[in-house]
């Protein structure tokens, strides 16, 4: 079985963060998000992870190479043609069973007996209160999936799909995903995954679905700190290791490297402050500031800060991307 990863994605929606780093490598609950990403499957028996990547993609492909001793191929989307397009792209690599996950996506769920599930494939869907931004998967009477819409106009169906499926045969996949390219069949200018999966179930294959427990989108910048704010509350909290000496004061739950210069500053809760970070005369929460930025004098709240970013003075909820520098008023 393989492990498929998109993130071929320029991550617009992240700016100013995205355009140094690519998404997945940004710091969430003091590890990147690929590692919260992958933390499921460790212990699975994957053969190989098919990594696809775009923009920045060197950097994607550096941290896992250094991070992951598993067989990895990288495979380059340089036109950004839609989540199927993508897949397409590793049809020579994929023949028997896979796992597609898109990696923006934290999530909590069963992964047990895939292969041994009485279906063709399984997507992993989560209700939602408005599905409109999603692909959402229909149900008959029998549990089996009966269509799959992507971006539905309506508020009808709320079973969105979160981005992790197995397919049992990835070949009828690839088949099902040449046909919505010959044909054309494109949601917004896009090739979707759940477009070429209903072509799949119009064919007869059997779609069950999987709740997950959790399901943590990571990408906009306030789904990231909601994020980190979960994942602190869930086993990465590191608080009790931490020693002060008086000189600053943790309401966890944080995260908090220990390499970090801190000094008559108040941390938290739901902190992350990655290594070499110096914080002096300040207050932090529900933030995260990243490896080596530099926070003086300020009061921050809900507040994303780069890599090598300097924050002055005043309080603000601010967004500052990496080697920045901002005088809050």
């Amino acid at each position: 079985m393989k492990l498929v990863l998109p993130m071929a994605g320029f991550g617009t929606r992240l700016r100013p963060h995205t355009w140094s780093r690519p998404k997945p490598v940004l710091n969430v609950a003091g590890k990147p998000m690929l590692e919260h990403i992958l933390a499921p499957f460790e212990g699975m028996d994957i053969e190989e992870y098919v990594c696809i990547v775009g923009y920045l993609g060197g950097q994607v492909e550096a941290y896992m190479r250094k991070t992951y001793d598993v067989p990895l191929r990288f495979v380059v989307q340089e036109e950004l043609l839609g989540q199927a397009h993508a897949i397409h792209l590793c049809k020579e690599y994929l023949d028997g069973p896979s796992i597609i996950l898109f990696a923006d996506t934290v999530f909590e769920a069963d992964l047990s007996g895939l292969q041994e599930a009485d279906a063709d494939a399984i997507a992993y869907v989560k209700e939602v209160e408005d599905p409109r931004r999603f692909g959402v998967a229909a149900l008959g009477d029998d549990g089996l999936v009966t269509g799959f819409v992507e971006k539905p106009d309506t508020l009808d169906n709320r079973l969105a799909v979160v981005g992790l499926y197995y397919i049992r045969d990835s070949a009828h996949m690839m088949q099902a995903i040449e046909r919505l390219m010959e044909k054309q069949i494109m949601t917004k200018g896009e090739f979707f995954l759940a477009d070429a999966f209903q072509l799949m179930v119009d064919d007869g294959a059997r779609f069950r679905t999987r709740q997950v427990g959790a399901w943590l989108d990571c990408g906009k910048p306030e789904t990231v700190l909601s994020t980190n704010r979960y994942l602190l509350e869930h086993g990465h909290d590191n608080s009790a290791a931490l020693d002060p000496q008086g000189r600053y004061l943790v309401v966890p739950p944080v995260s908090i490297d220990p390499t970090a210069d801190i000094e008559n500053a108040v941390v938290g809760p739901h902190v992350t402050i990655a290594a070499n970070c110096h914080i002096r005369d300040s207050i932090v929460r529900d933030s995260i500031i990243d490896a080596e930025a530099t926070v003086s004098g300020a009061l921050l709240e809900g507040s994303l800060v780069g890599e090598k970013a300097a924050v002055r003075g005043g309080f603000q909820v601010c967004n500052v991307g990496d080697t920045s520098s901002v005088e809050l008023a």
